[in-house]
C-alpha cells in the first residue's frame, strides 16, 4: 500500500530490532518509558501477538528506512473486538497526512475481517493522537489496561 512517498508494508521478522527502537525513540521524546516486558512485549513476539492471532502488524517505510508503525490484533474486551497499538511515527514524517491514512487503512482492515469494535489505548501527553482518534469518531470510554496509559477510546463499525 502507498500513501504519497511512504509504502506501508506487512512485517518481517528483519524489522523486529528496527521497529523496536523506533518506537523506544518516540515514546522517549514523549516521555514515556518502553515496557519490553509489559505493553512493548509485542514489538518484539508479533508471531505471537499479532500473526498468529488474526491481527497485522504494519511497517512505514520512505526511501528504504523504516518510519513509522501500526498494528491490531483482536482482544476480549468489547463484542468481536480488536485493539489498534503501535501507531508510531517518527518526528520528521509527522504533518503529511500520513496518520490519518494509517488508521483509515487500519481500520479498513478491521471492517474486512468483520470485527464490530475498535479500541485504542493512550496516553494523554501524545496530544495528537489524542486529537486523530477523537476526529475520527472514537468515543472515551473506561477500563484503560496498559500502565502508561491513560485514555481509552472505542469506535463502534456496526
Amino acid at each position: 500500500m502507498q500513501y504519497q512517498d511512504f509504502f506501508i508494508r506487512n512485517w518481517q521478522p528483519s524489522d523486529r530490532e528496527i521497529a523496536f527502537n523506533l518506537i523506544r525513540s518516540v515514546l522517549a521524546e514523549y516521555g514515556l518509558k518502553q515496557e519490553p516486558d509489559g505493553a512493548d512485549r509485542d514489538v518484539l513476539e508479533v508471531e505471537d501477538f499479532y500473526q498468529k492471532k488474526n491481527g497485522e502488524f504494519w511497517i512505514i517505510e520512505r526511501d528504504r528506512q523504516l518510519v513509522g508503525t501500526g498494528a491490531y490484533y483482536p482482544i476480549s474486551r468489547g463484542k468481536n473486538a480488536v485493539e489498534i497499538r503501535k501507531m508510531y511515527l517518527l518526528p520528521e514524517v509527522r504533518g503529511f497526512g500520513l496518520g490519518k491514512f494509517l488508521l483509515t487503512e487500519l481500520e479498513n482492515a478491521i471492517a474486512k475481517k468483520g470485527f464490530e469494535q475498535i479500541w485504542i489505548e493512550t496516553a494523554s501527553v501524545l496530544k495528537e493522537a489524542v486529537q486523530l482518534y477523537e476526529h475520527a469518531g472514537y468515543q472515551p470510554s473506561t477500563g484503560v489496561e496498559t500502565l502508561r496509559c491513560d485514555r481509552v477510546y472505542v469506535k463502534y463499525l456496526v
